[in-house]
């Protein structure tokens, strides 16, 4: 019989920190999208154009964006269908690779992305960084990197 080892439960200051980061995470993501959907964009949407806008010639590879996405590549693939359809990005055949493809900002949604860009950074502002002071913000990211790291790392293990 082998012995069960006693998870370690949270403590009472462990699961208040736990719950208000949940509620911050999911109450942030949620007002963000809100404030993008009069552009007719999703978080997933601006996500992907942000990778393309800041990419070399304003493409990817499908599997490189589906990896920096944190999305499957069929449901990357189904989000770039709909994306092609408003016009936004096309997807290009890699000459390098037959069975590759690269999902390409198109001029549309560059100009797009010129435009929602402003209202997204000031949508940031008003719901995040403009209520830390400063040194909050700083202590916040030197917290936060180590779980960020670990995480990353994990990406990479089975």
């Amino acid at each position: 019989m082998e012995t069960e080892t006693a998870t370690p439960w949270l403590t009472d200051a462990e699961q208040c920190a736990w719950r208000t980061h949940l509620d911050v995470s999911r109450l942030l993501m949620h007002q963000l999208e809100k404030d993008l959907q009069p552009f007719g964009l999703t978080n997933n949407d601006y996500e992907i154009l942000v990778n393309l806008s800041e990419s070399a010639d304003h493409r990817m590879r499908m599997s490189d964006l589906a990896t920096s996405t944190l999305q499957s590549k069929s449901r990357l693939s189904h989000q770039i269908t709909r994306m092609e359809t408003a016009g936004l990005v096309v997807r290009v055949n890699c000459e390098s690779d037959r069975r590759g493809l690269y999902a390409v900002l198109t001029d549309g949604g560059m100009e797009l992305m010129r435009k929602v860009a402003p209202h997204h950074v000031a949508s940031v502002r008003r719901h995040f960084i403009d209520l830390l002071p400063p040194e909050a913000l700083t202590a916040l990211r030197a917290s936060l990197e180590p779980v960020a790291n670990h995480l990353r790392d994990q990406r990479g293990k089975a």
